[in-house]
């Protein structure tokens, strides 16, 4: 049980309570628990959306779009506009790319990041709403939290010390494999929607993490925040574009 404590608290902004500071290894085995930290939180959207139903759909998309940022205290967009800052003032140099993620100022890259990613979901969520479409409520954010299983499985992590350090060192390779594959088989089962997204979702991994790889030679805990928004993102709007 503590490992899924451990998850939520890093990860959600719930009233979750740990009995004294977790051990790395607790910490590194919490990374099984994130796609059901998704699940969660989509159900939570969910329930959300279907209670709003009589509110306009501009309305609806921008509450439950507020809520998802506070659900999850906006962590995975400061990694999302710090990974932005990097990569434009780097200028593909791997250590000014390192020192700009931990500048705790965001510059305009940042900002305008912020406002694109956060004006697709917004529309995407108006359309899915619109139409009554709430899977994509749930796919987004289990898919978003399941592409960081794969990114620590198969990157370095590069930042000593960092907030992921302990996920990585303590990662359980076999088990994760397992999670990603019932994951994986879940979207399956849903059909064209969840092949859709399972698509989506490994094209955005794939290119983010060989963008990784090139720049800084592995992962940060920002770069795997970036990550996970981008998964989001993309999910909402193939989906959205598909109704």
């Amino acid at each position: 049980m503590q490992p899924l404590l451990i998850a939520l608290q890093f990860l959600t902004c719930l009233p979750v309570r740990l009995d004294g500071k977790p051990e790395p290894r607790a910490i590194g085995v919490s990374l099984l628990y994130y796609p059901v930290v998704g699940l969660l939180m989509g159900g939570m959207l969910v329930v959300l959306g279907m209670a709003l139903h009589d509110t306009a759909p501009a309305l609806r998309a921008a509450l439950v779009l507020a809520a998802w940022i506070a659900i999850t205290g906006a962590l995975h967009l400061d990694g999302l506009a710090d990974s932005a800052d990097a990569w434009l003032g780097g200028f593909g140099d791997r250590e000014r790319t390192l020192a700009i993620m931990k500048d705790p100022r965001s510059g305009p890259v940042a900002v305008v990041m912020l406002v694109v990613v956060l004006l697709l979901k917004f529309a995407a969520l108006w359309t899915l709403l619109a139409e009554g479409s709430y899977l994509p409520l749930v796919l987004a954010p289990l898919l978003g939290r399941a592409a960081l299983l794969g990114l620590f499985l198969g990157t370095p992590y590069v930042r000593p010390g960092g907030l992921g350090q302990a996920l990585a060192d303590h990662l359980a390779r076999t088990p994760v494999s397992a999670v990603l594959i019932a994951v994986v088989a879940l979207c399956l089962l849903l059909g064209g929607r969840g092949w859709l997204a399972l698509v989506v979702t490994c094209g955005i991994g794939w290119v983010a993490r060989q963008a990784m790889r090139r720049r800084i030679g592995g992962c940060t805990g920002d770069t795997a925040g970036a990550l996970l928004e981008l998964v989001e993102c993309g999910v909402l709007v193939a989906l959205a574009l598909r109704v």
